[in-house]
């Protein structure tokens, strides 16, 4: 059983910046952040390996923002750089315990609860 809590959100200008937190127990293979705003389906943001810390980003976010995570493996983090209007949405964060890949939502078995970033222009 994996458990996972974010932390992190809130109202930010365009342009500025946040980080969220996702505090992790239990094992997992790789942790991904997700976002999604109403009406539309759960959108892939980035992912890193558990094991080995290899990370992969949505285009849409490549260059700005940022996916790590701590020595003790026990949080993950969202450096959210540049941010926009469009990146405004509730970000999840989640875990995979088992080989697929990294930005299907559907291989992903743990999900948090979410945190609301919104982005004002």
């Amino acid at each position: 059983q994996v458990q996972l809590v974010e932390s992190g959100g809130g109202l930010v200008q365009a342009g500025g910046s946040l980080r969220l937190s996702c505090s992790v127990s239990g094992f997992t293979y790789m942790m991904g952040w997700f976002r999604q705003t109403p009406g539309k389906e759960r959108a892939f943001v980035a992912s890193i390996g558990w094991i080995v810390p290899k990370t992969y980003y949505a285009r849409s976010v490549e260059g700005r923002f940022t996916i790590s995570r701590n020595n003790a493996s026990t949080t993950v983090y969202l450096e959210m750089n540049r941010l926009k209007p469009d990146d405004t949405a509730v970000y999840y964060c989640a875990a995979r315990t088992r080989v697929g890949r990294a930005d299907d939502k559907d291989d992903y078995d743990y999900w948090g609860r979410g945190t609301q970033v919104t982005v004002s222009s």
